[in-house]
C-alpha cells in the first residue's frame, strides 16, 4: 500500500501525521504500542474520562517519559478534537452517543476521523460520511478491526473481477448465549471474575461479544459499507470451519444456507452441541467468491483454490485479525493518501434491541452486553417499518410497556430522548430511504 514509504518520508521532512486518541482503552491502548515504531506518526494529544489512566496506559504499553510528557492529555475528546497540532482524530470509547458527539467535532473542525466507535456507525455512519465529504475529510472504519478488513476483501474481489457471494467474520456463538448477562458471562470464557476483574475487562463488554450484539453491530458496519444484504431472519451463526466456507456460504438454491447471493453472515466455532468445529475461523475474517465464468473456475481448480462441489465457488479468509496493532493503516491512509479503509454508504442493515427475559414497564433498559436486551441484525427497511429501537439507542432509556422475552423493542415501547444521536439517526435512515 505504499504507506510506509509515505510516512517515511514524512518522518524525513519533519512534518509528521498527528493523531488524537479519544478513548485509551483496551484498542487504544494496543494502538499507543505500536506508535513509537512508525516512522511518520505521532500521538500528538490523548483524550479520557480518566486522564490519569490514560498516562498510565502509555506506560504499561512502554511509551517512555518523554513521549509521555511530550503528549497532551485530556478529559473531553471534543476539546481533542479542536486542537490544532492533530490531523487525525481516532474516536475508540465504544459509546455510540459519545462518539457521535465526538465525530461531529472532529468533522465540523476539519479533521479527519477514524471510527473505531462500531456502535457509532451503525447508528449514524451514513450521515457522519456525508457531513465528512462535504467537508472534504476522511471518515474512515478502523483498520485492524473485523469490518475493515472484511471490506478490504470485499473491494479486492470486487477490484479482482469475483462476485462477492458472502462476507463475515467468525465467533464462539450457541443459540443460548442471547440469553447471557454480565453475571454469567465470566464462565463462557474460562475465566472467574476474579481474574477478569484483575485483568481490567469489562464484563459488559465482553458480554456483546458472546451473546451476539457485536456480531450484529459489526455485520451491519459491512453491510453498510460494502453494499452487501443482511438475513431478514438475522444472523444465523451456523457452524463452519474454513474448508467449508465456500460450500456452506452459497445461496441455498445451489445447496448452501444464505437467502441469496452478496449476504453477510457470521460462522461458529461451535457446533450446536457445544463440541468445537475443525479449523474454525473464531478469531478471522473471510470473502466467498463466484467465478464469472467457466475460465474463472476451472483457473480456481488448476491454482489449488479450495471450492465448493460444483467449483464456482471458493473462499479467501484471513485466520486472525490484530485489532488495535495494526490502527495505523487507517491513520496514515486518512492522512496520506486521502482514502478510508472502509466507509459506511447507506443503511442495508440495522441492529434492534431484543428482549433477552420479559419486561416491565418502567423498566430502565442498559445496552449492549446487560441484563435487559441483546442486538438483532435487521434489514434496513424491516427496522424502519417495525420502528425497532437500535441497540445504540437502548442504553439509560425507560420502558413505558411490557416487552416479551425475544420481542422487539420499538420506540413506541420506550421513552427515547430527543438529542443528535436520535436525530442524526433519522437522518441516516432517511438516507436508506433513498
Amino acid at each position: 500500500m505504499n504507506l510506509a514509504k509515505l510516512a517515511a518520508e514524512r518522518a524525513a521532512d519533519g512534518r509528521p501525521v498527528r493523531a488524537g486518541l479519544i478513548g485509551a482503552g483496551k484498542f487504544g491502548s494496543m494502538f499507543l504500542a505500536q506508535v513509537p515504531t512508525i516512522a511518520g506518526l505521532e500521538v500528538t494529544a490523548i483524550a479520557d474520562l480518566d486522564p490519569d489512566r490514560a498516562r498510565e496506559a502509555c506506560r504499561a504499553v512502554g511509551w517512555g517519559d518523554a513521549a509521555i510528557s511530550g503528549a497532551a492529555f485530556l478529559d473531553s475528546g471534543t476539546a481533542l478534537s479542536a486542537r490544532a497540532e492533530v490531523d487525525v482524530v481516532i474516536e475508540a470509547t465504544g459509546d455510540p452517543r459519545a462518539g457521535i458527539a465526538h465525530a461531529l467535532a472532529a468533522i465540523d473542525a476539519g479533521k479527519h476521523l477514524v471510527m473505531v466507535n462500531v456502535e457509532a456507525d451503525v447508528l449514524a455512519g451514513p450521515a457522519l460520511a456525508a457531513r465528512a465529504a462535504a467537508a472534504g475529510t476522511v471518515y474512515s472504519m478502523a483498520y485492524g478491526d473485523q469490518p475493515a478488513l472484511v471490506a478490504e476483501m470485499v473491494d479486492w474481489a470486487r477490484a479482482a473481477g469475483f462476485r462477492v457471494t458472502a462476507a463475515g467474520k467468525g465467533t464462539k456463538y450457541l443459540p443460548a448465549y442471547h440469553a447471557v448477562t454480565p453475571d454469567d458471562v465470566w464462565g463462557h470464557y474460562g475465566l472467574t471474575p476474579e481474574t477478569a476483574a484483575k485483568a481490567g475487562m469489562n464484563p459488559q463488554m465482553f458480554n456483546s461479544f458472546l451473546d451476539g450484539t457485536k456480531s450484529a453491530i459489526e455485520m451491519a458496519a459491512i453491510a453498510n459499507a460494502c453494499g452487501l444484504d443482511v438475513p431478514e431472519a438475522g444472523l444465523a451463526f451456523p457452524p463452519c470451519g474454513v474448508d467449508d466456507l465456500a460450500h456452506v456460504l452459497r445461496p441455498r438454491a445451489v445447496g448452501g444456507q444464505l437467502e441469496g447471493a452478496g449476504m453477510v453472515e457470521v460462522v461458529s466455532s461451535l457446533e450446536r452441541d457445544g463440541r468445537p468445529v475443525f479449523r474454525d475461523l473464531r478469531w478471522g475474517v473471510y470473502v466467498v467468491l463466484e467465478a464469472p465464468s467457466d475460465y474463472a473456475a476451472a483457473c480456481f481448480s488448476q491454482y489449488g483454490l479450495p471450492t465448493d462441489g460444483t467449483g464456482r465457488y471458493a473462499a479467501m479468509y484471513k485466520p486472525f485479525h490484530m485489532i488495535g496493532l495494526e490502527l495505523s493503516i487507517s491513520v496514515l491512509s486518512a492522512a496520506l493518501r486521502g482514502e478510508a479503509t472502509g466507509s459506511c454508504g447507506a443503511f442495508r442493515g440495522s441492529v434492534a434491541a431484543v428482549a433477552k427475559r420479559p419486561l416491565k414497564a418502567g423498566e430502565m433498559l442498559d445496552g449492549e452486553g446487560g441484563y435487559t436486551v441483546w442486538g438483532r441484525l435487521m434489514p434496513a427497511a424491516a427496522a424502519q417499518a417495525e420502528a425497532a429501537l437500535p441497540i445504540g439507542l437502548a442504553h439509560h432509556v425507560r420502558l413505558t410497556r411490557d416487552v416479551p422475552e425475544g420481542g422487539v423493542v420499538t420506540f413506541a415501547d420506550a421513552e427515547v430522548p430527543e438529542d443528535p444521536a436520535l436525530g442524526l439517526y433519522r437522518e441516516a435512515m432517511g438516507q436508506a430511504e433513498r
